[in-house]
């Protein structure tokens, strides 16, 4: 029965679709070509619905209807669509694709998630929601790494969801926080929508990823935040975890150590050092307990004196032609240009023009004894003063009261105020981890250096060389791949059954990626050859939409194409005909494919079609039915919806980061 009603759901939505084009062409006083590709359009979304493969539907259509644009000469039909496939499969930024993918597919293997979600829920074991916050913390990890969404939400499927259920957590809120949690992979970087989007836009994928930072780690803020207010407010439906449940086993002589002296990690371990025998340990262990110990203050100190040069940094020296009127002399390079008598020294744009001749006889003199104007001994490696009066050096004489101040040394700055509140902020911090840190959370330190950061290093990489210019997307989806291949030998899951399997599913995943750009580019094509492009233009310009009643209406339509559609689908076709009416209402394309990426989160999480949902009830326990999974899905949609309202409230959110880095 509840098959049947999705099933009828999708049978009303899909006649409602084609009742809406078939209306479209009766009250239309001429039926001209482009009513017939919006025709196509309705046709091609309820053959989605139906099931038809989407890359095949796209070509199919474009195809048939391009032959039928073309009055039926299959000749400009076939050229359309090699030079359509061509032209797409020409795009080099498609190369990184099957490397994030592989990077993704590697680290899954790995096992990483396994260790990362208990060492995670572990160290936030006293927050109120503690699995259900580590499961998202782990989910936007997991899913910032591989960027596949199936993968993490049937992972954490697979391990968050019985550990939750058995400690007494409500379904809905686990269902939610897991799906929520691994539909994070597709906004943050590195993320394939967002490269293919920028393909499909011609937006850059390096700023796109720049920008989709802050909101993504936005939206993963927001689903914790609501996660910890909910087991707050209502305990009963994600419960504290016991004493049982935190406890954390300490290896033998770790124990003996806490037994013999303290249980607080940094005095213990000094004493140990400094007591008699050791207290029966051996010096190299508690060396090495004592290193990682120090691995906190370590980075404290690091990052602390690069703090303080980036704050003592002097600014450039600017070196000055001081005149008696006031004026500056035009700095080198500046011949192209002249200033008003009265700025200081205009260069001369020719040799025939440029300085007058003053009244004196002879025009302007040579010095004496001299041929022409001579460099002085030394002056090849003259610094930035020397070329402040290239003038000279040019056999133009200074104007009389022209002096060239002498570049100083500069001097360090005094450090802000800034600095040393932040310093005395981060010496107490760092005071009272080390009065907490006991053994227990020094195992649980251990355990996150072996399985978190490994990874946030590897993303660290993959995402600074894109975002500070080091590398394009594909020389850093490379980087990404070879570190996965690393991070699979470190913890020893590297062998040929797993690289195998990888391949196969890259190539699986990107031959999929590929044929939806090709029946992409093909559909567009015929789209806009039927003019269908154009007559939404008409009808968008012809409402007299605002800025933002544009912005509302596009994102709302994307919201509810989101519930029949996957993201892949919403892309390739509905953004060719979105993105050529941003010019008209002055939308950056940058800011509306981030609204854009934070709006198709909802394509995972709205029913009937939400795939987030079908992964996890296929390795749920049978008690969870798929109507909970999506009860459990609708609050964190209503947080999407509240994410795309603070992008639009605050741009700088997603802008402020390219703004900062590429100048935009």
């Amino acid at each position: 029965m509840k098959i049947r009603k999705e099933l009828w759901f999708g049978f009303i939505l899909m006649g409602l679709i084609i009742l809406g084009a078939l209306t479209m062409l009766v009250s239309a006083d001429k039926v001209t070509n482009g009513h017939i590709g919006l025709l196509m359009l309705s046709l091609v979304v309820v053959a989605i619905m139906l099931g038809f493969p989407t890359a095949f539907t796209l070509m199919g259509m474009g195809m048939i209807f391009t032959w039928i644009a073309y009055e039926r000469d299959t000749d400009k039909t076939l050229t359309l669509m090699v030079q359509s496939a061509f032209k797409v499969m020409g795009n080099d930024v498609l190369i990184s694709i099957p490397l994030f993918v592989f990077m993704g597919y590697l680290v899954e293997r790995a096992n990483l998630i396994d260790k990362l979600f208990r060492s995670l829920h572990l160290a936030l074991a006293r927050v109120p929601g503690s699995l259900a916050v580590a499961t998202l913390f782990t989910c936007a990890v997991f899913a910032t790494a591989t960027g596949i969404v199936g993968a993490v939400v049937t992972l954490m499927g697979l391990l968050a969801l019985p550990q939750m259920l058995r400690a007494g957590y409500d379904v809905r809120l686990s269902a939610g926080a897991i799906t929520a949690g691994g539909c994070l992979g597709i906004l943050i970087p590195p993320s394939v929508m967002l490269i293919v989007y920028g393909a499909t836009a011609g937006v850059s994928v390096v700023q796109l990823y720049a920008g989709a930072f802050f909101p993504g780690i936005m939206l993963a803020g927001l689903y914790i935040v609501y996660v910890i207010i909910i087991a707050k407010l209502k305990p009963h439906l994600a419960p504290p975890l016991t004493a049982e449940q935190r406890f954390v086993p300490l290896p033998p002589l770790t124990q003996r150590v806490s037994d013999g002296i303290s249980n607080t990690a940094l005095p213990a371990l000094v004493k140990a050092l400094k007591g008699e025998r050791n207290v029966d340990v051996p010096s190299s262990y508690l060396l090495r307990q004592l290193g990682v110990t120090l691995l906190p203050a370590l980075v404290f100190a690091l990052v602390a004196l690069w703090g303080h040069e980036v704050s003592t940094r002097p600014a450039a020296a600017a070196v000055e032609i001081q005149q008696n009127d006031g004026g500056v002399a035009a700095p080198p390079g500046s011949a192209d240009e002249s200033t008003p008598s009265g700025g200081g020294l205009a260069e001369p744009p020719s040799d025939e023009g440029g300085l007058k001749e003053p009244p004196a006889e002879g025009g302007v003199q040579e010095p004496p004894g001299a041929e022409g104007v001579q460099e002085p001994p030394g002056s090849e490696g003259a610094a930035s003063a020397d070329a402040a009066a290239a003038p000279a050096a040019q056999g133009v004489a200074e104007p009389p009261g022209a002096q060239a101040t002498p570049a100083t040394p500069a001097e360090p700055v005094p450090a802000s105020t800034n600095y040393w509140i932040g310093l005395g902020v981060g010496s107490l911090a760092l005071v009272a981890f080390y009065g907490m840190l006991s053994f227990q959370r020094l195992e649980v330190f251990k355990m996150l250096l072996a399985s978190f950061f490994p990874l946030v290093m590897l993303i660290l990489a993959v995402l600074g060389s894109i975002v500070f210019g080091l590398a394009t997307p594909t020389e850093a989806a490379a980087v990404g791949a070879f570190g996965g291949l690393l991070l699979a030998a470190a913890y020893k899951q590297l062998n040929f059954g797993v690289v195998k399997e990888s391949v196969f599913l890259t190539a699986k995943t990107s031959a999929m990626v590929c044929w939806l750009f090709v029946g992409s580019a093909i559909f567009s094509a015929a789209f806009a050859l039927l003019g269908g492009q154009e007559l939404v233009e008409r009808w968008v310009l012809s409402m007299n939409l605002s800025k933002t009643e544009f912005l509302l209406l596009s994102q709302v339509i994307i919201f509810i194409l989101g519930w029949p559609l996957e993201w892949t689908e919403i892309i390739v076709i509905f953004m060719p005909i979105f993105v050529p009416l941003l010019d008209n209402f002055g939308v950056d394309p940058l800011f509306f494919g981030l609204l854009v990426a934070l709006n198709l989160q909802t394509a995972f999480l709205s029913p009937p079609v939400a795939m987030a949902a079908f992964y996890l009830k296929g390795v749920s326990p049978p008690h969870v039915t798929l109507n909970q999974i999506f009860a459990g899905m609708l609050p964190f949609m209503g947080i999407q919806v509240v994410a795309i309202f603070l992008l639009y409230m605050f741009p700088e959110i997603g802008l402020w980061l390219p703004q900062v880095l590429y100048g935009r």
